[in-house]
C-alpha cells in the first residue's frame, strides 16, 4: 500500500513537467483508496512542476466518473482548489485545474469567481490553456445556466478567432449545446480529450 511518500515519488516520475508518468496507476490506487485523496490534493501545491500537474492530472482523472467516497473526499478541498485556480502558474496544473472544476458540485457564486479566472486564461500564450479555459467555461453552463448567452458568444468568436484548437474544440462545443432552431441540447460533461 503507497504511503505519501510513495505518491509523491510516482508523480515525480517523468521525462519532464508534462510528462504524464505514473499518472495511470496512481489513479487506480486512489480510486481503491479514498483515505488517500488528502496526500494527493495536498501535492497539487507542490513546488516542483510535474508532481504538481500530474497530482492536478489524478484528480482531474479521479473526477470523471468517481466512486461516491472519492466525489466526497476530493469535493471536501473545493474552496481551496478553486482557490489554487487564481495563483497556478504551472501549465499542466492550469489546464487540470479549468477540467476538473466543472465537474463539482458548485454555487452559482463558485461558478461565476471561476469562470472569471478561466477568462483572464483566454489571453494566456498557450494555446491548449486557452482551449481548456473555453471548454471548463461551457461546461460551467450546466451550473450556471445564466452565463449561457456569454459563454455561446465566446465560444462563437473562438470558432472564428481562436487558435486551431480553440477554432476545434468551439465548434464540437457549440453542436453540443445546441439542437437545429436554437434550443440547448441536454448533455453531460464533454471531455476535452475524448
Amino acid at each position: 500500500m503507497p504511503t505519501r511518500g510513495d505518491l509523491r515519488a510516482a508523480l515525480a516520475m517523468g521525462r519532464n513537467a508534462l510528462h504524464p508518468g505514473r499518472v495511470g496507476e496512481v489513479v487506480e490506487w486512489i480510486a481503491d483508496a479514498p483515505r488517500r485523496v488528502p496526500g494527493l490534493i495536498e501535492l497539487m501545491w507542490d513546488e516542483d512542476a510535474g508532481v504538481a500537474g500530474r497530482a492536478a492530472d489524478v484528480v482531474e482523472r479521479t473526477m470523471r466518473q468517481p466512486s461516491p467516497a472519492v466525489r466526497r473526499a476530493v469535493e471536501g478541498y473545493k474552496e481551496e482548489i478553486i482557490g489554487l485556480l487564481s495563483d497556478a502558474t504551472f501549465p499542466k496544473l492550469r489546464w487540470n485545474l479549468a477540467l476538473m472544476l466543472p465537474r463539482f458540485e458548485l454555487t452559482v457564486a463558485d461558478c461565476r469567481r471561476i469562470a472569471s479566472v478561466l477568462n483572464g486564461w483566454l489571453d494566456d500564450p498557450s494555446s491548449i490553456i486557452k482551449t481548456s479555459a473555453l471548454h471548463a467555461m461551457a461546461d460551467l453552463t450546466r451550473q450556471d445556466p445564466e452565463s449561457l448567452p456569454e459563454v455561446m458568444d465566446l465560444l462563437r468568436v473562438a470558432g472564428r478567432s481562436g487558435t486551431p484548437a480553440m477554432r476545434a474544440r468551439s465548434r464540437i462545443l457549440l453542436k453540443a449545446m445546441e439542437r437545429p432552431g436554437g434550443k440547448r441540447q441536454q448533455r453531460g460533461s464533454l471531455h476535452m480529450f475524448d
